[in-house]
């Protein structure tokens, strides 16, 4: 097992043990039913106060893995972003990720693809549905969902990726014009 946050009071007891009890469900559990929990188990996280302040007390980088793990390969990772900010629409490739808003609003936009990106091309994505993920809130998004976030000011969030994504290749995607 390899944490990255040790600057996080020896990896906080309470990341630890949700790294331990998610490796349980994901090991255990078929995929949906297991995310699902994974989800249920980080909005009950996030409404601890304690943890929550641990893990943001010190300043990170936009992206900061608290923990991967060696076996099953997800990660935890916390997210603090300073000012707006929005990502264009993409998804996590063949890979599922869960998103837990800890402070401050992100609107999110999910979409239907029209056709399939290639290395040549950019996919091209309908918008489907728009919502607020406030703070306590969790999503799961599937293989393939293509989402794109947008926050007006300063949030912070913590994810679930089933593997690190610097190291998956993905392809861009652009809103259809129509």
């Amino acid at each position: 097992m390899m944490d990255q946050g040790e600057g996080i009071k020896e990896m906080n007891e309470k990341l630890l043990q949700f790294a331990q009890q998610t490796r349980q469900l994901l090991s255990t559990k078929p995929g949906v039913e297991a995310r699902q929990d994974v989800a249920a188990l980080l909005s009950q996280l996030l409404h601890d106060k304690a943890f929550v302040s641990d893990i943001f007390a010190q300043p990170m980088p936009d992206r900061h893995i608290l923990y991967e793990d060696e076996e099953l390969h997800f990660c935890i990772l916390a997210h603090q972003y300073e000012g707006a900010r929005t990502s264009p629409p993409h998804d996590h490739a063949h890979c599922w990720a869960i998103y837990g808003q800890v402070e401050g609003e992100t609107h999110m936009r999910d979409y239907k693809v029209l056709s399939a990106p290639n290395e040549d091309q950019p996919g091209i994505v309908q918008l489907t549905k728009s919502y607020h993920l406030a703070p306590g809130d969790v999503h799961v998004y599937e293989p393939g969902d293509v989402h794109s976030p947008e926050r007006h000011a300063s949030t912070k969030l913590i994810r679930i990726e089933e593997q690190n994504m610097e190291k998956v290749q993905r392809f861009p995607f652009i809103e259809d014009a129509h």
